[in-house]
C-alpha cells in the first residue's frame, strides 16, 4: 500500500514538472505573440506572424535544429557574401532601454555565443551605409546582458523612437530606431546599402527561444 502511493505521488511530481516546464516555454511565446499583435496594431511592426509559422514541419519550426546558429553565416543561408577587410577589429554597442551597455561587436569572426557581430560587407558605423548586427536571443526570462547567447532576448520590447549607441575607437554615435519589422530567414534585402545615411541594422531570432523568423530593427543615425 505504501509503495503504491509512492508511486502515485512520484507520478504526480512527474506530471507536474513536465506541466510546469510547457508552461515556462509557452507562456512567454503566448505574451509574446499578444504583444506583437498588439504593437502591429500601433504600426510598430510591418506584419504579424503569419499562424502557419506556428505549426510548420520544416527544421525552423522547432526549437532544436540540427543548424548551428551560433554562427551568424547560417541565420540568413541566401545572403550575399562580403569581401571587404575592416579597418577595425571591434567596436561596441550599447541600447539602455534593454539594459545593454558596451557590448563587443566583433568585425572578424561569426561565433555569436562570444560576442555581436557585425556583418562582413556592410558599412563600418558611421560610414554612410547599412551596418548590420546580429544578436543570439532566447526566452526572455534568461536574459543576460554580459551572456552573449541571451543578449537580444528582450529585443521585441524595443519600438520607434528608442535609441540605440554604438561606440567606435573611442566616439560614441547615436543611433534612432525607426522601423521594427519581422522576415523570413529567406529575405536577404535587409543588407541592401543606403549609401544616403548611416543606417543600422539589429536581427536577432524571433519569436524568443525559437529560430522561425529573424526581428529585424532598423535605426538611423543621429546628426552628429
Amino acid at each position: 500500500m505504501h509503495g503504491k502511493r509512492l508511486l502515485r505521488l512520484f507520478s504526480f511530481g512527474l506530471l507536474s514538472l513536465g506541466v510546469g516546464i510547457l508552461v515556462y516555454v509557452l507562456i512567454p511565446l503566448v505574451n509574446w505573440q499578444l504583444y506583437f499583435l498588439s504593437a502591429f496594431a500601433s504600426q510598430y511592426f510591418s506584419s504579424p506572424i503569419p499562424q502557419n509559422a506556428l505549426v510548420a514541419s520544416s527544421p525552423q519550426s522547432t526549437f532544436a535544429s540540427s543548424i548551428d546558429y551560433t554562427n551568424a553565416k547560417n541565420w540568413f543561408p541566401n545572403a550575399p557574401k562580403g569581401k571587404t577587410i575592416p579597418s577595425i577589429s571591434s567596436y561596441t554597442l550599447s541600447i539602455p532601454k534593454i539594459g545593454i551597455a558596451n557590448a563587443t561587436v566583433s568585425t572578424i569572426d561569426n561565433n555569436l555565443a562570444s560576442h555581436l557581430v557585425h556583418y562582413e560587407g556592410t558599412a563600418l558605423p558611421p560610414t554612410n551605409g547599412n551596418t548590420v548586427i546580429f544578436g543570439h536571443s532566447t526566452l526572455p526570462q534568461l536574459f543576460n546582458a554580459k551572456d552573449y547567447k541571451t543578449i537580444f532576448a528582450k529585443a521585441h520590447l524595443l519600438a520607434p523612437g528608442d535609441k540605440v549607441y554604438l561606440s567606435v575607437s573611442g566616439v560614441q554615435y547615436a543611433y534612432r530606431i525607426y522601423s521594427t519589422i519581422v522576415v523570413d530567414p529567406s529575405e536577404t534585402s535587409i543588407f541592401n546599402q543606403d549609401y544616403a545615411y548611416s543606417h543600422l541594422t539589429l536581427v536577432t531570432c524571433t519569436p524568443p527561444g525559437t529560430v522561425w523568423k529573424r526581428l529585424i530593427i532598423k535605426a538611423r543615425i543621429e546628426k552628429l
